[in-house]
């Protein structure tokens, strides 16, 4: 049965920070029959655990009836460090292990696209639209426009600068209606909605999703492996790292519940799954729970202890990463990086 204009933009707008604009989305889910988003993603560290969220995201965009096109960036990842002899086995690494993350999640590759950014970013009509906006912003705009995405450092090279620029232009030469990221690109976004028209381009309906903190710490990093569970740790990798994750009694915000609220919570809602902490009858027995709201209350409440949470958060990750085939992202990986 098909989804209803206001179902499929609740669809759209769970799990998500901010949508700019509400009403421009509603719009679009009323007049065309088939929307177009993109999510791109620049091809640098290893894709972890977290890529779980935003293609979740992307498979809610699908079930509300959109064709996504999932942007592999591969110049946007040497412009912001990745060594260039590097790049196509980077690209293949990313399609690799996205793709294997659709399979885990179920979800429907007819409406899902890659596009390989250089593909089309290297094209004359790219490049003129990249100096003909570079002409209408400064260092600064375009520095701030980035901060939060492009390692600058004390000398920034040019190259980061001209990310958000291209990440603006990727909206028109995708043809897209909507681009989708989490809320660190927000500046980019708005930058992008900001200039296009400048160049006689339409702004976009750009959705947001909030960041999930690191396992140790506000946030996850590729150089730090403590803070992140890599697409091809084993059971007992994962068990360890979750165990010493920051997860303190009555307080929901750490990494642990930000993965139960985002990904698992998600998936057993949608397949209609209780989320089952095992514990022994002297401890009082096992815990269903049926939405993540009542896994939240029950911590705060100190109901749910952290290593009975940890211990069942381990074992649903373990299951999702099972689905992953680890020796083919482990070949991959050994030209990539």
């Amino acid at each position: 049965m098909a989804l209803t204009v206001d179902e499929r933009f609740e669809l759209i707008k769970r799990n998500t920070e901010e949508i700019v604009k509400e009403s421009e989305l509603k719009k679009l889910l009323k007049t065309k029959k088939k929307p177009v988003v993109y999510w791109g993603t620049s091809v640098t560290g290893r894709p972890s655990l977290a890529y779980f969220f935003p293609l979740l995201k992307l498979s809610d965009f699908t079930k509300a009836g959109f064709k996504v096109k999932v942007l592999l960036a591969d110049l946007h990842g040497a412009l912001d460090g990745t060594p260039w002899i590097v790049l196509e086995h980077r690209y293949d690494y990313y399609k690799g292990a996205i793709t294997q993350i659709f399979k885990a999640l179920g979800t429907d590759l007819k409406n899902i696209e890659f596009v390989k950014g250089s593909e089309f970013q290297l094209k004359p009509e790219y490049s003129y639209d990249v100096l003909k906006m570079a002409s209408m912003n400064s260092i600064n705009d375009c520095k701030r426009a980035a901060s939060e995405v492009v390692k600058f450092g004390n000398n920034p090279n040019t190259g980061g600068l001209i990310y958000p620029i291209m990440q603006s232009l990727d909206e028109q030469y995708l043809d897209v209606d909507v681009q989708f990221g989490g809320i660190d690109q927000r500046k980019i976004l708005m930058f992008a909605r900001e200039n296009l028209p400048k160049i006689g381009y339409d702004a976009r309906i750009e959705v947001m999703t909030p960041m999930i903190p690191g396992l140790v710490g506000k946030k996850m990093s590729s150089s730090l492996p403590k803070t992140k569970i890599d697409l091809t740790e084993n059971e007992k990798t994962i068990k360890e790292k979750i165990n010493k994750a920051d997860c303190v009694a009555g307080d929901p915000d750490n990494g642990v519940m930000a993965l139960l609220k985002y990904v698992i919570m998600v998936l057993k809602k949608d397949r209609k799954e209780m989320f089952v902490v095992e514990r022994s009858i002297k401890y009082g027995g096992n815990l269903d729970f049926v939405d993540y709201e009542s896994i939240e209350k029950s911590f705060r409440k100190k109901e749910l202890h952290p290593l009975d949470l940890k211990n069942a958060v381990a074992k649903e990750i373990s299951i999702l990463l099972d689905k992953i085939n680890k020796k083919k992202l482990n070949e991959l990986g050994k030209k990539a990086y």
